[in-house]
């Protein structure tokens, strides 16, 4: 096994076995993507650093970024989850823990955050067989709905009476425009629509457009506008991918919330992904916005986990700290 870095993710590119493992269709999201984290590099100013173990064919990486006083997941704001990107059937540990062996000359201390329970247990087991300190904790939570099956009727008929009201009582009051291409003047009305909603200021509107761009191109777009007499008044954007429809943004002015055109277009875009593209997992991303238990069914914990090397003396203070919380843990259980 042997292990290499990239902090130009354009020599990527010349490594046919990782680009394959990096690219739609192989990607099970686009946050496991090389499109994804060079947008993060190129509009978000983040600073990547694949981390990249190869045994054979068999390849895993650890995406990560450079900040001041430790390694993090190479992820923002817009990332629904951060994940090791193991080929199939490999030894994930063995090769994630041949990571960690070797990692430790650039970093004493990682830290990802929005990391599934599965990928964090065998990121914890790795990096501890190659004698790191590993703690896991809570960090937020990701709502999902699994179809089972249902068609979209179906579906409809388990969403909460308040729902189904709704959608009977203001059907026809808006306009539904539901595209799978990308158009700037759509992308305009959308970035309108947000400046007048609830929402807080766009972290990086650039990155979000440039996303869209690159989505619409294969197809993967799902984007629906609301318009009221004409004019713009809400807009979703959603990506299809590998069976699962992932919910990215949704907005609407605050003037039009008497016409609930947000949950006009959740509908089309529910009736759209299910019964035309067939999914089979909806993704809201994280948050427990309780908007999303309208729509949703299951809620997923998302994990914190911190990776220290013990004989750094930097990190006894974070040791001892987790050590003391996991006795008061135990001492609680007894």
């Amino acid at each position: 096994m042997a292990v290499e870095y990239h902090d130009d993710l354009n020599e990527v590119q010349g490594a046919p076995v990782l680009v394959r493992l990096l690219e739609a269709p192989a990607a099970a999201a686009p946050f496991d993507r090389l499109a994804w984290w060079r947008a993060l590099a190129e509009e978000c100013g983040i600073r990547p650093l694949l981390a990249v173990a190869r045994d054979g064919k068999a390849r895993a990486v650890l995406p990560l970024r450079r900040e001041q006083d430790a390694l993090q997941e190479l992820g923002n704001w817009y990332s629904f989850r951060v994940a090791p990107i193991v080929s199939q059937g490999a030894d994930a540990v063995a090769l994630l823990s041949t990571i960690a062996r070797d990692i430790g000359e650039r970093a004493g201390r990682i830290v990802l955050s929005k990391v599934s329970e599965e990928d964090a247990a065998i990121l914890a087991e790795a990096f501890r067989a190659a004698g790191w300190f590993a703690t896991m904790t809570p960090c937020d939570v990701n709502h999902v709905l699994r179809v089972n099956g249902r068609t979209y009727a179906e579906y409809l008929a388990g969403r909460p009476g308040q729902v189904r009201t709704t959608l009977k009582r203001k059907a026809g009051k808006v306009e539904v425009r539901l595209l799978t291409q990308f158009d700037d003047a759509a992308w305009d009305a959308y970035e309108a629509i947000y400046a007048r909603s609830w929402k807080p200021e766009e972290g990086s509107p650039a990155f979000l457009r440039r996303f869209a761009r690159e989505e619409g191109a294969p197809g993967r777009l799902r984007f629906a506008l609301a318009l009221a007499e004409g004019q713009p008044v809400a807009a979703q954007f959603w990506t299809v991918e590998a069976g699962t429809a992932f919910i990215h943004k949704l907005a609407h002015v605050e003037e039009a919330k008497p016409l609930s055109p947000g949950t006009t277009l959740s509908a089309a875009l529910f009736e759209q992904v299910i019964d035309r593209d067939g999914v089979t997992l909806v993704d809201f991303g994280t948050g427990n916005d309780g908007y999303k238990r309208d729509w949703m069914e299951e809620v997923r914990t998302r994990y914190r986990i911190e990776l220290l090397q013990p004989l750094r003396p930097k990190n006894w203070p974070a040791i001892a700290k987790a050590g003391l919380r996991r006795l008061a843990v135990a001492a609680g259980r007894g």
